[in-house]
């Protein structure tokens, strides 16, 4: 079955599927952030009679029904391919960000906020799960870095959108627009992905295969459990960027509103392309014969650290130092995007396991998400300065780096369960999992 699909896949082009994912991970990000362009929008405010709390059950419902559904969507695709399953995903959260546009109640609100979150889940599991198929370890961290800039550019293209619609039509019109045009995506994506969609013969097959590395393999793995880590402590630097970076701009350093989101943009800018470029630099020291763990390692332990500066930001004493801190930390963090990605999700993983295993790393960052914005918030409001919230990214970080260093070692990667696969079929997925380099 691997031959057969070996010479299907000969029909695609792996780098043109790539940018489409890392297209629909940005038209993903466009249609999850929208709402905070809204949530600025007295009409929209108006319409729907919010509080405070109420905002923030909307803003944070996405997050919620996004992350637990993880783990099902990297085991449906693990089992069912990615073409057929990403897509009937992103039919439904087009409709359901487009319907958005249309609802009246502040419950059919978080309904479809909970949708969207809900079929978004299947972007990175899918994702995944291709480069996995694909992709060899030279070229994993060039792949990651080029899917990464679809979510830096969302967020950072996504709310200037949506204000200018709102602004010039309504906010009606702008949840419609951004979440109809998006099914342009799905043309290219039918007419190139080939049809992974299994027999009920290679069915059975991708079942045992999935099962050889189940759920409980993974959770005593020293090594997902620092993936674990290390998604949590990025995400929470990079959703705090995205949620109170504007705020402290203004409110602390005294920017206009125009201009904080334009430092904002140039701070995502900045790690986006740090992260295409130290994932290319990554592979191509792999492919010169280093150790792929080894060197995808410092890479993170160097991103991790050069992020930490974002507290120099903090106590700056003038507007331009701590503008530059700012732009400076949020982009060096972006040595750690691809290569952590590349290490904790296809590196050290089983072939077998990607999908499934991304879905578990895909709820420490979902969590990361609500824990940024609300512990800011908290230690903003208890110690005054933004100073405090940064303090904990600071730690955070910290603890990221530690992580790296001690837990992600080759000799505690999950264990494979025997199969009745031949011993060929096995020692082949374990080297595709497993990459190249000498263990540590």
């Amino acid at each position: 079955m691997e031959d057969v699909q070996r010479q299907a896949s000969t029909a695609e082009n792996p780098w043109a599927i790539l940018v489409l994912l890392a297209l629909g991970l940005l038209i993903s990000f466009v249609d999850r952030t929208s709402l905070s362009a809204a949530l600025a929008d007295q009409h929209f405010v108006r319409e729907f009679a919010l509080t405070s709390v109420e905002r923030g059950w909307l803003n944070s419902a996405v997050f919620w029904s996004y992350g637990l559904v993880q783990m099902p969507m990297g085991w449906l695709v693990d089992r069912y391919g990615v073409k057929w399953p990403y897509a009937i995903c992103f039919v439904l959260w087009c409709i359901a960000a487009a319907a958005t546009g249309m609802v009246t109640t502040l419950a059919a609100l978080i309904v479809m906020r909970l949708l969207i979150g809900v079929a978004e889940s299947v972007v990175v599991p899918a994702t995944y799960r291709y480069l996995a198929d694909h992709f060899a370890e030279t070229q994993k961290g060039t792949a990651l870095g080029i899917f990464s800039i679809g979510g830096k550019m969302g967020p950072a293209l996504g709310a200037p959108i949506a204000a200018w619609i709102i602004v010039n039509h309504s906010w009606q019109l702008m949840f419609i627009a951004t979440g109809l045009i998006g099914l342009i995506w799905l043309l290219p994506w039918l007419t190139m992905v080939r049809n992974d969609f299994p027999s009920r013969a290679e069915l059975a097959v991708a079942k045992r295969r999935a099962a050889s590395v189940p759920l409980k393999n993974l959770l005593v793995s020293p090594v997902v459990w620092g993936g674990l880590v290390n998604n949590f402590c990025y995400s929470y630097f990079a959703f705090y960027c995205m949620t109170w970076m504007p705020a402290y701009l203004v409110e602390q350093r005294g920017l206009s509103l125009e201009k904080s989101g334009l430092y904002t943009f140039f701070s995502f800018v900045g790690i986006a392309i740090v992260a295409a470029l130290a994932g290319w630099g990554a592979d191509r020291i792999i492919a010169r014969g280093r150790d792929a763990v080894i060197v995808r390692k410092c890479f993170i332990v160097a991103g991790f650290i050069g992020g930490t500066t974002v507290l120099l930001g903090a106590y700056a004493p003038s507007l331009q130092m701590a503008l530059f801190w700012n732009v400076l930390s949020l982009s060096l963090l972006g040595l750690v995007t691809a290569n952590t990605l590349a290490l904790c999700k296809l590196t050290l993983i089983p072939k077998q396991a990607v999908g499934l295993n991304t879905g578990l790393q895909q709820v420490a960052a979902s969590l990361a998400g609500g824990v940024s914005a609300s512990l800011s918030g908290w230690l903003l409001h208890i110690g005054g300065s933004y100073k405090w919230p940064m303090m904990a990214i600071f730690a955070f970080l910290l603890i990221g780096a530690t992580s790296t260093l001690v837990l992600l070692q080759r000799k505690w990667v999950p264990k494979v369960n025997a199969t009745n696969d031949s011993p060929a079929q096995i020692e082949s997925r374990n080297c595709a999992g497993m990459g190249s380099g000498a263990g540590e």
